[in-house]
């Protein structure tokens, strides 16, 4: 089981070079995972990391812990790594369109920071508040037919090794495949080199009562191209979608929407929250930034209080895989706050859960409740198998190793890879271990 029902008390005394004794609890974001390291390490330069990682036994890193499993656990004779406490450099190259991003970056600061300069990311997760590094690392993404995952723009990963070195892979480097979605297991990613656009304005518009009854993929495959980005909320009470958020930028045609009426009040993902710390909606243009993300940065999208699991398909799947979670919604509606569909392109990380298929991604947030979640996360397993679903990395599911190496045809290559960069496999937890496993 990648769970744990323990909630957090806060992190323990910080000494010097940020050396933090595990004498009190560290927890994740929602706090259903407390992580049993023995120490805590906050570095401030890159120097000490790489004493601090040639040192140690084994290594995790703990990014902006908005993963709900064991990724980030180092286990009880492990070191857990903070690099929010490194330079927190955001360069950009006008000439180049990219930007070089310290690893404890979160996205919110890189986004405000290369707007100011004329230039925009191509796409953002609907939270800005996580990390760059470990948002790549796990395969996170955002929406959009023609947009792949965040880990698409990278062009360059910078990597403290198990030996304290320091590694840069690029895009001209065989080993890029498996550098950037690496489940943290090459090293310590340090800076990423991502791709850069000229900025642009979004509108978002909000219609809700979408049908699922009668819907087949070409109508499926309209409504989801129908706008840059397009997400689909459901609660599951009842057959269909209840929003369906269009985010159009203003320099790209607007087509009209004729499959649902337009929302008369503002919105919230989760039926009955309020739409206080959602990003603008009816139209209203707005910087990029602003309007990709459902959550505005000055605001803290909920208390934490859930669970969350995602499955990513072929998209050419979407409606089978829709009928099937709705022959079983009672029992997901049972415990779940909302659901969100999104379509993502296919890209060529070998771990990444949308490599060499076009992918629809179906996201469940749960109640925060895991001994009643897992069953229900079972079910919907057993339910999407026959469509080759592969789990996102920092989410909570259930499906054995051995079928999830089955779903990764570069799974061998980056397994070597893995083994030239840490041979004595100290950044291999036993989540990356489970994985790996031959």
């Amino acid at each position: 089981m990648r769970g744990s029902t323990q909630r957090y008390a806060g992190e323990g005394r910080r000494s010097r070079e940020g050396t933090t004794g595990m004498t009190e609890t560290v927890t994740n974001w929602a706090g259903n995972i407390t992580y049993g390291a023995k120490e805590l390490h906050r570095p401030y330069s890159l120097d000490t990391l790489s004493a601090l990682v040639a040192g140690s036994a084994k290594v995790r890193v703990l990014g902006s812990g908005h993963s709900f499993n064991e990724i980030a656990e180092p286990g009880s004779d492990g070191v857990l790594l903070s690099i929010a406490g490194l330079p927190a450099v955001i360069d950009v190259d006008s000439a180049a369109r990219t930007v070089r991003v310290g690893g404890g970056v979160r996205y919110a600061e890189l986004a405000r920071a290369v707007h100011a300069q004329g230039f925009a990311l191509p796409n953002m997760a609907s939270l800005p508040h996580i990390s760059v590094a470990g948002s790549v690392a796990t395969g996170t993404h955002g929406s959009g037919v023609g947009n792949g995952p965040l880990g698409s723009a990278v062009r360059e990963v910078e990597l403290v090794v198990a030996d304290g070195s320091r590694v840069t892979i690029g895009r001209d480097d065989e080993r890029f495949g498996g550098a950037v979605t690496s489940l943290g297991a090459l090293g310590v990613v340090t800076a990423l080199t991502l791709d850069l656009e000229p900025a642009f304005q979004v509108e978002q518009h909000v219609f809700t009562e979408l049908p699922l009854e009668g819907m087949d993929f070409e109508t499926f495959s309209a409504v989801m191209s129908a706008a840059y980005s397009v997400s689909l909320f459901t609660d599951w009470r009842e057959p269909g979608f209840r929003q369906v958020w269009l985010k159009r930028r203003v320099d790209q045609p607007l087509d009209q929407f004729t499959w649902a009426a337009p929302a008369t009040e503002k919105l919230h993902p989760v039926p009955g929250m309020p739409a206080v710390n959602c990003t603008e909606q009816f139209g209203v243009p707005g910087p990029w930034h602003e309007r990709l993300p459902h959550f505005r940065a000055e605001f803290t999208p909920s208390s934490g209080a859930e669970l969350q699991s995602e499955y990513l398909l072929p998209r050419r799947y979407a409606v089978e895989a829709l009928y099937a979670i709705d022959g079983i919604r009672e029992t997901v509606a049972g415990v779940l706050q909302t659901c969100e569909v999104r379509t993502v392109a296919a890209d060529e990380q070998w771990l990444s859960p949308s490599y060499g298929r076009d992918t629809v991604a179906l996201h469940f947030t749960w109640i925060e409740d895991t001994a009643a979640v897992l069953p229900v996360v079972r079910r919907l397993e057993e339910v999407l198998d026959g469509f080759g679903p592969r789990p996102h990395w920092g989410k909570v599911f259930t499906t054995p190793g051995e079928v999830l190496r089955g779903r990764y045809p570069r799974l061998d290559d980056f397994r070597a890879l893995a083994g030239s960069l840490d041979t004595e496999a100290k950044f291999a937890n036993a989540f990356v271990r489970d994985v790996l496993a031959d």
